[in-house]
């Protein structure tokens, strides 16, 4: 049999993919490697090289020390904002949504697919749409500029995904397993927490994974919506500021820029072979 591990198409698909790689992570080795060097030597020289002296004090000064809207506390007030906010609209979203699916999937009812079809509708609008109607209801409940309203924001838009998801897992499951516990007497939120959530946890996994980057990662809401020490850090991350007369500190603004980009990160080293898993898990019945 002829061995095709040197085939010339398989080398050109190798080549082809490397290259498409080194294009997507060249703007992120570009600021890692900035971050590890001094100010002084990225004005003398250009915005890309080799750091000639590494400096891990940038770290310490993006974390605490670096002035962000004149106000010298680093981005350690804006990673809590953003974490915050985060990880309560991430779990409450993934929560709703597993419901919301699990009762559009198996609990048949007039005019499921309709509910279905509007809720997933959030996912074709863009959202430069929801800027007003999302002004005229934080300013009605008076939660603009304040973090409960970033978490109410992406805690409702976050339910197209999670209903979309989770409907899509759910339906694979065989509604015989749904009849039989209703004939031994289970009710609709019995059957979901003994039975439908211990078998969820692949699409799960998916949608804490979808959730938390997006939201994390998201920047129009957090600018607009909340101003000064309310902020997430991705809005903080424009006010980076240096004083007129100083060296530009692109050393320490892409130390920053690392540290707010370090949570997203972990998440898709350590989770997304489960993300992978996850989406193919009900990919067939």
């Amino acid at each position: 049999m002829r061995d095709r591990s040197f085939a010339p198409s398989r080398a050109l698909i190798y080549l082809i993919v490397t290259l498409f790689a080194a294009a997507y992570l060249a703007p992120l080795v570009v600021v890692i490697l900035n971050s590890l060097r001094t100010n002084e030597e990225i004005a003398q020289s250009s915005m890309i090289g080799w750091p000639q002296h590494w400096a891990f004090g940038n770290y310490a000064l993006a974390w605490s020390g670096f002035c962000v809207a004149e106000t010298c506390a680093g981005i350690r007030p804006y990673m809590i904002n953003s974490a915050l906010v985060t990880i309560p609209a991430t779990i409450i979203s993934t929560l709703l949504g597993a419901i919301a699916g699990y009762a559009i999937s198996l609990w048949r009812f007039r005019g499921d697919n309709w509910i279905y079809g509007i809720v997933t509708l959030g996912l074709f609008l863009p959202q430069q749409m929801r800027l007003l109607p999302w002004t005229i209801v934080l300013r009605d409940i008076g939660l603009i500029n304040t973090l409960t309203g970033l978490v109410l924001i992406h805690t409702i838009q976050g339910l197209s995904f999670t209903v979309l998801f989770c409907r899509n897992y759910y339906i694979a499951i065989p509604h015989e397993l749904i009849r039989a516990a209703r004939i031994d007497g289970a009710g609709f939120f019995r059957i979901f927490w003994r039975i439908i959530l211990p078998l969820s946890a692949p699409i799960l996994i998916v949608t804490v994974i979808w959730q938390f980057t997006h939201i994390w990662n998201e920047f129009l809401y957090g600018v607009t919506f909340t101003t000064g020490q309310q902020q997430p850090v991705t809005a903080a991350l424009i006010a980076l500021s240096t004083p007129v007369a100083d060296i530009p500190k692109q050393g320490v603004q892409s130390a920053a820029v690392i540290i707010a980009a370090l949570p997203t990160l972990l998440i898709y080293l350590f989770g997304g072979k489960y993300f992978v898993r996850g989406l193919t898990a009900g990919a067939v019945k």
